[in-house]
C-alpha cells in the first residue's frame, strides 16, 4: 500500500492510496478531480473507489465529475449530502480492496456525518494509515461545526485514541504550522511542540507537506491529545477533560495568527492545473 500525497486549492489534502500488487488505487477527498486524474493515469493504476471524509465542497466536490469520467466508481462515505454518494457506511463497517482493508470510524461533530478510515495491508509488516478529515490535524483538531465537545473528546480518544500508536495519520488540511504555534502557547515548554514546529518550517521552506504524522506523536505534542496535561489544564483553567477541550477549542478559534491570502487568480490556477501543487 502506498499513499500519494496531493495538495490541491489554498491548504487541502487529497491522497491516492495505490495497491501494488493489483495496481488498482482508492482516492480519499479527491476535490480537483482533474488532478487526480493526471496522477492515477501517470501511475499507471486504475481508480475504483473514493473514500469521502465529510460533504464539505473542498472535499466532496470532485465526486461528480469523477463519476462522468469512471461511472462504475465506488464513491463511498458516511453522509446523504456528499455529493455523487453511491454507497453510504456506517461506524465499524469494513471494506476490502484487494489486499487493503478498509475500517470506516464514524466521527461526527466537525460534521454530523463526518468518518475517518482506517487502512491496513493483508501480509504488510508496514503500519496502518488513518484518513482523518477534518477531525484530527497534525497538532490540532477540526472544528465543531455541527458538534459537541463531547463528540470530539469520543472521537479522539475512544475512536482515534485506540487505533494502534505507529498508525500514520494523513488529515484533510496543511495546518501544521498555525497548529503548533498555539501548542506552544498552551505548553511553551514542551520540547516536542520546538521541535515539531522547527522540523513543519523547515518542510514548508522545501515546500514540503508535514503529513503524515503517527498518532505517537500527536500524544506528544497535539494539545487536543493532551487533556490531562498539567500545562493543559493550568492553560484552560479546567481539570475535567471535556471542559479542558472545550476551553482548547475555544481558545484556536480565537487564536490570531498571520495568514497569507491567496489571491482569486492563483486559487484557480492552481485548480486548474496551471501551477502545480507539492506532491509526494
Amino acid at each position: 500500500m502506498r499513499v500519494k500525497v496531493i495538495s490541491i486549492l489554498e491548504d487541502n489534502y487529497m491522497y491516492l492510496v495505490i495497491d501494488e500488487q493489483s495496481k488498482e488505487a482508492i482516492a480519499v477527498d479527491p476535490a480537483v478531480p482533474h488532478r487526480l486524474l493526471e496522477i492515477v493515469n501517470r501511475e499507471g493504476v486504475r481508480l475504483t473507489a473514493v473514500l469521502t471524509t465529510h460533504h464539505h465542497w473542498d472535499h466532496a466536490r470532485g465526486n461528480d465529475a469523477l463519476l462522468k469520467d469512471l461511472p462504475d466508481l465506488r464513491v463511498y462515505g458516511g453522509d446523504d449530502r456528499i455529493t455523487g454518494l453511491t454507497h453510504k457506511v456506517t461506524n465499524g463497517q469494513e471494506l476490502k480492496f484487494n489486499t487493503i482493508n478498509v475500517r470506516c470510524l464514524f466521527t461526527p461533530c466537525h460534521t454530523s456525518g463526518h468518518m475517518c478510515y482506517f487502512l491496513w495491508e493483508d501480509g504488510c509488516p508496514d503500519s496502518p494509515a488513518v484518513f482523518t478529515g477534518d477531525t484530527l490535524f497534525v497538532g490540532g483538531c477540526g472544528k465543531f461545526f455541527e458538534g459537541t465537545a463531547e463528540q470530539m473528546y469520543h472521537n479522539l480518544t475512544k475512536v482515534l485514541g485506540t487505533l494502534p500508536q505507529d498508525t500514520k495519520v494523513f488529515c484533510g488540511h496543511e495546518y501544521t504550522i498555525k497548529n503548533l504555534k498555539f501548542a506552544m502557547l498552551v505548553e511553551p515548554e514542551n520540547e516536542r511542540v520546538k521541535e515539531k514546529l522547527s522540523w513543519a518550517r523547515a518542510r514548508d521552506e522545501d515546500d514540503k507537506p508535514t503529513v503524515p504524522s503517527t498518532l505517537l506523536e500527536e500524544f506528544e505534542y497535539n494539545p487536543f491529545l493532551r487533556l490531562s496535561e498539567e500545562d493543559v489544564q493550568k492553560f484552560t483553567g479546567k481539570s475535567d477533560p471535556i471542559e479542558v477541550l472545550r476551553v482548547l477549542r475555544k481558545e484556536k478559534d480565537n487564536f490570531k495568527k498571520p495568514k497569507e491570502h491567496i489571491p482569486p487568480h492563483v486559487m484557480l490556477a492552481l485548480e486548474w492545473g496551471m501551477l502545480r501543487p507539492k506532491l509526494t
